[in-house]
């Protein structure tokens, strides 16, 4: 027996897409503009390595929530 998809589903997926495109986006800023800081302030490279991995794991996070939400939906 043949198994239907709805449109719903793929949306699913898209929406799925879009938050590991969101998360890849997000984590890429937050690199970017720490490497700015640490070479304006290369004193103060320890403290906005550490703020940075802070917020790269709750963005890291928070996309593996929207994946594991969006599998559960189907």
């Amino acid at each position: 027996m043949e198994e239907v998809y709805s449109v719903g589903s793929g949306l699913v997926y898209v929406g799925i897409g879009l938050a590991v495109l969101g998360v890849g986006l997000g984590i890429g800023q937050i690199g970017g503009k720490a490497m700015e800081g640490i070479a304006r302030q290369p004193e103060a490279a320890g403290k906005i390595q550490g703020a940075m991995l802070i917020a790269a794991g709750l963005i890291e996070g928070a996309g593996l929530i929207a994946i594991i939400f969006g599998a559960f939906i189907k």
